[in-house]
């Protein structure tokens, strides 16, 4: 099931633009929206998530219009927003039991069967009798994953899900995603560049309302070799350093700092080229060195 969105612009009643003629098509596997806090990644979640209309433009998910037809697109949907709330003193089992409920899924026995599914399946079932109120933030997440995937969801949208999560219990969600990504088309908002690199197959970097870039993360890569060149200087040389060379990151290194810069040719004595990450693809876009426009970068053969 592919996801069009077409020309989809939001202005607030503040007068912010948080949408601006915004077209993207969203096959399945995982796909990335990645920009900083602000850019209007929730804003086009809610809109995916049929809880907000847009201005202008156009979505359809299948043959549904997402604007028109929100109890249809609901059937087929799960959603997990960057916050939500749970009832502290309930068990993960009897919390996700009620939401089978309003979900549609009547039968006692379907039920039972549906919640062990999804508790095995997020890795909550050992800690299925203890009330939410005792979990980790991993833990929660993953739980509502599980409520997100009642009713077998096509289409799966997760905002900043890794946010404030330690090392390990991200690396046990976003391997959750993983597994998810292989059966339906899954959207990753966030604004930390791992989260993409590790998961998606394509993405889009998002800021201020506008797709900066769309392309596959390897490819997008692939094209920026040649065209990062970092060194090692003193803290005091970082100004002149930036007014001289397009620096798109910097960051420090045993009490030095390493700056990456972007170019065609080298920047000088001093420069050496590295392999670009998506992180380099991902500040120079921002930066507007390779941004500012719409791009599909083919995976290099």
């Amino acid at each position: 099931m592919e996801l069009q969105i077409r020309d989809v612009s939001k202005t607030y009643p503040n007068g912010v633009q948080a949408l601006r003629d915004v077209t993207l098509t969203i096959p399945a596997g995982m796909y990335g929206l990645l920009g900083p806090n602000g850019a209007g990644k929730s804003t086009l979640m809610r809109m995916l998530a049929t809880l907000q209309e847009p201005d202008a433009g156009t979505i359809t998910l299948g043959g549904l219009d997402v604007v028109r037809q929100k109890h249809q697109v609901r059937q087929t949907l799960g959603y997990l927003p960057q916050e939500f709330g749970v009832y502290p003193r309930v068990s993960a089992e009897a919390l996700l039991d009620h939401f089978a409920i309003l979900k549609g899924i009547p039968h006692k026995k379907a039920r039972r069967e549906v919640v062990e599914a999804l508790l095995r399946q997020t890795n909550l079932w050992e800690v299925r009798k203890q009330k939410l109120g005792g979990y980790s933030g991993g833990m929660r997440q993953r739980f509502g994953v599980a409520v997100a995937l009642l009713g077998n969801p096509r289409l799966l949208i997760v905002d900043e899900p890794t946010a404030g999560l330690d090392p390990a219990e991200r690396v046990r969600f976003l391997n959750l995603l993983s597994e998810l990504g292989e059966n339906s088309a899954v959207i990753l908002s966030t604004h930390i560049v791992e989260d993409v690199s590790e998961l998606c197959t394509r993405m889009a970097i998002i800021d201020r309302g506008e797709i900066l870039l769309e392309a596959e993360p390897l490819g997008a890569i692939h094209d920026m070799r040649g065209k990062i060149w970092r060194s090692v200087i003193e803290k005091s040389e970082l100004a002149e350093v930036e007014r001289t060379h397009a620096v798109i990151s910097t960051k420090l290194l045993a009490g030095r700092t390493l700056v990456h810069v972007y170019g065609d040719a080298s920047p000088g004595a001093g420069f050496a080229p590295v392999e670009p990450d998506l992180e380099d693809v991902y500040f120079s876009t921002m930066a507007g060195h390779i941004g500012r426009r719409r791009a599909r970068a083919e995976t290099p053969r």
